[in-house]
């Protein structure tokens, strides 16, 4: 997908007790930072959504999304996509 990076090298500012699997950066900035992580969190796989706030030099946890199951997730995507056409290409 374009605009998305998917080979990083350095590393998300993410608790050490979670193994990063994988993640795609979708924005970054000087300032922020957006991605999506596939986690190993205490033996269960989740996929999160988090947002960073670059202060003074450090990336600092502004948000955080969990996403635990498919049937989750489905849910979220048929909330969202209902509103979808709301907003400008």
């Amino acid at each position: 997908m374009e605009g998305l990076i998917e080979l990083e090298e350095e590393r998300i500012p993410i608790s050490e007790k979670l193994e990063v699997i994988n993640y795609t950066t979708i924005y970054k900035s000087g300032k922020w930072w957006t991605a999506v992580a596939l986690v190993n969190s205490f033996g269960r796989k989740q996929i999160s959504l988090y947002l960073w706030l670059n202060r003074d030099g450090k990336w600092k946890r502004n948000q955080k999304y969990t996403i635990h199951s498919r049937s989750e997730w489905e849910k979220i995507k048929e909330a969202v996509e209902k509103y979808l056409d709301s907003l400008k290409p």
